[in-house]
């Protein structure tokens, strides 16, 4: 079979399948596959796959189909510009947890030249400690690692599968980044100045796509508002000797009120939001 006839019948099995994006996955697949680029497999519609090309192609598609996302297929996702190891023990990273990292950068804390607050001027010249609390993959904090500079980072996370996860993804970027299971921040007696958390927040009756039933539900969903996680954490936070001086948060945007009430219960106050991601600083 030619890579065009693949890619014509592989693009019409997986759109009869619901895929909505049948023709761009399958040409991931045939790149992923044959270790061609896309641009080499389109200007080459006549090259013929072998054997082996094509049995491996076909259970591949057949996983696909099946709703699988690709990115579990591949075993890799990307995130921030960087590759992460990912398997179906942890949450797909997202586009919009992206903006966690650009709203980090412009609290302006690792910028000595920067106009800064007074909370700010507390961290000035020092190294910040900072959690990724509920880690998953790790993306979130690796990628913190890697963005800024004088920064201390622990990823921590309370499912062993996804711990192991991080694990291979820290050594992946050889990073000095500790590891720790706990739930929540019940694990670590370590004083954090910023808190990032994208913790479950999907009430428990929402009907998820087929895609999204596939990644593990301990990372999805929240209670019956989907906030209770949340809750956790911040009632963990306010019996703190010593409380991060930012949170930053994941949720929905109908669900920022009630977010920043739970905040407000622990002493923080809403400083910035954009798009799913709110910053709070403690009052």
């Amino acid at each position: 079979m030619t890579i065009d006839e693949w890619l014509i019948n592989s693009e019409r099995s997986l759109s009869a399948a619901g895929i909505e994006t049948a023709r761009l996955d399958a040409l991931v697949l045939l790149e992923y596959v044959t270790g061609r680029d896309r641009s080499w497999l389109l200007a080459h519609p006549e090259y013929k796959l072998s054997p082996a090309y094509e049995e491996e192609l076909k259970k591949l598609l057949k996983r696909r189909a099946t709703h699988e996302p690709l990115a579990y297929i591949l075993g890799r996702c990307e995130f921030y510009g960087r590759e992460f190891v990912l398997t179906p023990d942890v949450l797909q990273p997202r586009p919009e947890s992206e903006t966690m990292i650009e709203l980090l950068k412009a609290l302006h804390l690792f910028d000595r030249s920067s106009q800064k607050t007074s909370q700010n001027d507390a961290l000035a010249g020092n190294v910040v400690r900072l959690a990724d609390v509920g880690a998953g993959s790790g993306a979130l904090g690796i990628t913190t690692a890697l963005e800024l500079d004088n920064i201390l980072v622990d990823l921590l996370e309370i499912d062993p599968k996804a711990l192991a996860v991080a694990k291979i993804n820290v050594d992946k970027f050889t990073l000095n980044v500790s590891v720790m299971h706990s739930d929540l921040l019940a694990g670590s007696s370590q004083n954090y100045d910023i808190l990032l958390c994208n913790l479950p927040y999907v009430p428990d009756n929402f009907q998820l796509n087929p895609a999204a039933m596939r990644e593990p539900r301990i990372a999805i969903f929240g209670g019956p508002d989907g906030l209770d996680v949340y809750r956790k954490l911040f009632n963990q936070v306010k019996n703190r000797a010593k409380k991060p001086l930012y949170i930053l948060s994941e949720a929905l945007p109908p669900q920022h009120g009630m977010m920043r009430s739970i905040a407000r219960g622990a002493g923080y106050k809403e400083a910035q939001a954009e798009d799913f991601i709110q910053v709070f600083a403690k009052v």
